[in-house]
């Protein structure tokens, strides 16, 4: 199968997983009726056996077994399970509470965010534009914290969660998905305590019977896109990564203004044109590296 071929399969897979990602907010909406608290466990417990599937299909379990042999990598991994589960709940609240704006803003400053632990954490060099995008990026969220009065608290923990979860994967030598399987079979007893807790008569009562029907596509929200990325990551390079990644945001973002006609003011006005400008610079200094460096690959 010629390269070409490759990236070609590779580039429709991304860009799958992250329209599924930018679209999702209308399966969570769909399933309202059961509270974000109770969901996110669902979440977890159809995840499981979908990510089975996907690694028996995919020949990943030896991955999953070398790192049920090496205690400190599982201790990280349980880190990172907390991490990525409260990421999920705080985006199926903000969906549940009509904030999917908000959380397009967090995943438009994400990898702005990633850039700067980064440099904190990591020591790498932050180019001049990328000091632009996060300075433009600042500058965007005070807008709006200044017009608001308070702080986009679901933007700021959706955004630095996420980047904090790239940051602990990347330092331990663990394959995507095996470890986000680890991850979910370790959250797993935990979400099946929880929901025991959670438990209600009353409130099966009020969910409607479709409601329940959709609630194990969670699973497949959980595992699909991801193998989709993990798929297409290692046939593109990382400028093209870093352009696609947007595509999840602004579908969020459209969903927010066009469809639940959430409240789009001056003031956000000028916040997302302030963040959209520094992502623009974050995408060109994507480009320059790639050119610099021949476009390295992401895997």
């Amino acid at each position: 199968m010629t390269e070409r071929s490759e990236m070609s399969k590779g580039l429709w897979a991304t860009t799958a997983a992250f329209v599924i990602w930018g679209f999702v907010p209308v399966y969570w909406k769909a399933v309202g009726d059961i509270p974000a608290r109770e969901m996110i466990g669902y979440r977890v417990l159809w995840g499981l056996p979908c990510l089975a599937l996907i690694l028996k299909l995919t020949g990943g379990w030896r991955h999953v077994q070398a790192v049920f042999r090496k205690p400190r990598v599982l201790g990280v991994l349980a880190f990172s399970a907390s991490i990525v589960g409260l990421n999920w709940f705080i985006f199926i609240e903000a969906v549940n509470d009509g904030r999917i704006m908000q959380a397009s803003l967090g995943y438009y400053i994400n990898p702005l965010v990633n850039v700067l632990l980064g440099f904190v954490f990591l020591g790498e060099r932050m180019r001049r534009l990328q000091w632009y995008a996060i300075a433009l990026a600042a500058a965007g969220v005070t807008v709006l914290i200044v017009a608001a009065g308070e702080l986009p608290i679901v933007a700021l923990s959706l955004a630095f969660s996420f980047a904090l979860y790239g940051l602990v994967r990347k330092l331990i030598p663990v394959e995507a998905m095996p470890g986000l399987f680890i991850e979910v079979l370790l959250l797993a007893p935990l979400a099946a305590i929880w929901l025991g807790l959670q438990y209600s008569s009353a409130g099966i009562a009020q969910t409607t019977m479709l409601t329940w029907a959709l609630v194990p596509l969670a699973g497949l929200i959980t595992a699909l896109p991801l193998g989709w990325f993990s798929y297409g990551a290692r046939r593109l390079t990382l400028a093209t990564l870093g352009m696609l990644q947007f595509i999840a945001p602004t579908g969020q973002f459209l969903l927010a203004t066009l469809v639940y006609d959430e409240p789009f003011t001056q003031a956000h006005l000028v916040t997302f044109g302030l963040i959209w400008i520094g992502v623009a610079l974050y995408l060109i200094d994507l480009r320059r590296r790639a050119q610099t460096t021949g476009g390295a690959s992401s895997g």
